[in-house]
């Protein structure tokens, strides 16, 4: 019996268990993407294909499962190229699919949209190929999978001429897959690594935990909480890998993170890269003297420590598991109590003082202030996704996740414009959930387009746009001093309230500080009757994010 390679390419999606994917339409991708809606894959379409792979990114990570997106050939393509580069500086298990010209017009002057795709992937992939038969088709998307997963997670790309997509091949000829439910042995640690480390544990006076990202692709939650309650050992995540353990946890001290990194003895580096988020382990971040010891699954990442005492090469859940087995039963928590203790009282007088700025009644509304009104109004097990400049770290200082997966922004790459894709993949990824997006109004601009595929797919969340006006700097202000002024910086206060409704979403505009609750729990209600909707609020364009102060004004 013959089979074209559309079909084929709609059942091995199937096969790998996909049940959503973004795309834009084009050819020659249609009829593939027509043949996996017909096995029941939800096709969600997008605005930009930029918008899709981060889309892929958002279901991905808050999922924990590889997320797809599909693109036309030539410049539809190319559009997933920023979106592919985010995943793979963020570890993101993603497989985007692109058409290309008909295998047999290439290199003769000149086909509809020819360009090396596969020559622009390979840099901001794992893994990128073309398929040149369809009956290769379920074998190359089944290695796609595999790839995206394996070891340290990442993107794949697969390149799908037009003329091998509606080529017929017999099926006994296609080339056969293994079952989609791998067991695959994860690494773990030689015994004795993990008798060092133990050693290095007891040793301490003043140790830290910090993990990334890792936890989430390892699901290692369980065990990372077990591990720090087991030994009373203070922790802290990077940006990518909030909620891996809730942020109220007693052990948890987000106001004395710079003396925490600053006074420890141990830093104990779990799934995350010695990157510039956290100052690649150098000092003053972190004390000369202090000891370094990594656990991650990908030997080059250890390998490029700035410093190092220990590398443990293994996956985190199993390290994890290796290390509280040898303990249980058999290590004090209590030794590090004054520890936590300094840590604790730090902790609370910050805290104190932060709560006084976050109540701040100032007209134009204070940044913070908006902050507080979304941690007090959020559902605990929400979705949030921050995307801007100021307003991401404000976020990050104010906006506890409290579940992993739930917390996403642009990360290491820092793209901007992730925020509402982000928003619409996680919706589609879990639906019964409050989602979120905190956007600047410089970051909304970018994909603000996609509340429409919000709205025709049904996928309600809340936007909120902190609207200070311009990009980072105060810009009025600037205008106005001579030989002062940046070109650039100056948005204007659009009020993105109106084209929200106009796209037909519940929208405010709200000005003052006590008129931001009431706006939000009337756009929680549109959203709980299906509508996404949009709370616009203009903020203090002088206000400046810094993790020592609240507050700090250009002058």
């Amino acid at each position: 019996m013959k089979v074209r390679g559309n079909t084929l390419f709609g059942r091995a999606l199937a096969r790998e268990g996909v049940r959503t994917a973004f795309f834009l339409l084009g050819g020659p991708m249609n009829e593939g993407i027509s043949a996996g809606d017909a096995e029941g894959i939800r096709m969600i379409d997008v605005r930009h294909e930029q918008a899709a792979a981060m889309m892929a990114h958002a279901y991905a990570r808050v999922l924990g499962r590889p997320g797809v997106c599909i693109a036309c050939s030539g410049p539809g393509t190319t559009n997933l190229v920023t979106g592919v580069a985010g995943a793979l500086i963020d570890c993101v298990p993603l497989v985007a699919l692109g058409g290309c010209s008909p295998l047999d017009q290439l290199m003769k002057g000149g086909a509809f949209q020819e360009i090396d795709q596969v020559a622009i992937m390979r840099p901001v992939t794992k893994w990128a190929e073309r398929v040149y038969e369809a009956r290769r088709i379920p074998d190359y998307i089944e290695l796609a999978f595999r790839t995206a997963l394996s070891g340290k997670p990442g993107p794949v790309y697969l390149d799908f001429p037009g003329d091998v997509l509606f080529q017929e091949a017999d099926d006994e000829d296609v080339e056969p897959t293994t079952a989609p439910t791998r067991d695959v042995a994860k690494p773990v640690a030689t015994p004795a690594a993990i008798e060092r480390l133990i050693a290095l544990l007891r040793e301490a006076k003043r140790p830290i935990v910090i993990s990334g990202s890792g936890i989430l692709w390892s699901q290692a939650f369980e065990e990372l909480q077990h591990f720090v309650e087991t030994t009373g050992i203070p922790f802290y995540t990077t940006p990518q890998g909030r909620g891996v353990v809730p942020e109220d946890h007693v052990y948890f001290y987000p106001h004395a993170r710079s003396a925490a990194f600053k006074e420890a003895d141990l830093v104990l580096v779990i799934g995350t890269r010695l990157n510039y988020v956290i100052s690649y382990g150098q000092p003053p971040r972190f004390a000369e003297s202090a000891t370094f010891v990594r656990i991650d699954i990908d030997p080059t990442e250890i390998n490029q420590s700035r410093r190092l005492s220990l590398g443990i090469v293994g996956d985190a859940k199993m390290v994890l598991r290796q290390i509280c087995a040898e303990i249980e039963g058999k290590f004090d928590r209590g030794c590090y109590e004054p520890w936590r203790g300094h840590l604790a009282t730090i902790q609370s007088e910050r805290q104190r003082e932060q709560e006084v700025t976050l109540s701040s009644d100032q007209v134009p509304i204070h940044a913070l202030r908006l902050c507080k009104e979304i941690r007090d109004f959020m559902d605990r097990d929400a979705i949030l996704a921050v995307d801007g400049q100021e307003i991401l770290n404000f976020g990050r200082q104010v906006l506890p996740t409290f579940i992993p997966g739930h917390r996403l922004n642009s990360g290491p790459f820092g793209t901007m414009g992730v925020g509402l894709p982000f928003g619409v993949g996680a919706k589609a990824a879990k639906p019964d959930k409050q989602v979120i997006v905190l956007h600047g109004d410089g970051s909304f601009g970018m994909n603000g387009m996609e509340l429409d595929t919000a709205v025709r797919h049904k996928l309600p969340i809340l936007v909120v746009i902190s609207l200070n006006g311009g990009w980072t700097a105060d810009t009025e202000g600037q205008k106005r001093i001579p030989g002062k002024a940046r070109i650039g910086r100056h948005l204007g206060y659009t009020r993105f309230d109106k084209v929200a409704a106009a796209l037909g979403c519940y929208a405010e505009f709200v000005e003052r500080p006590e008129e931001i609750r009431p706006a939000l729990e009337r756009a929680g209600r549109a959203v709980k009757n299906g509508q996404t909707a949009l709370v616009n609020v203009v903020t203090d364009s002088r206000a400046r994010s810094q993790t020592t102060k609240f507050t700090n004004y250009a002058t």
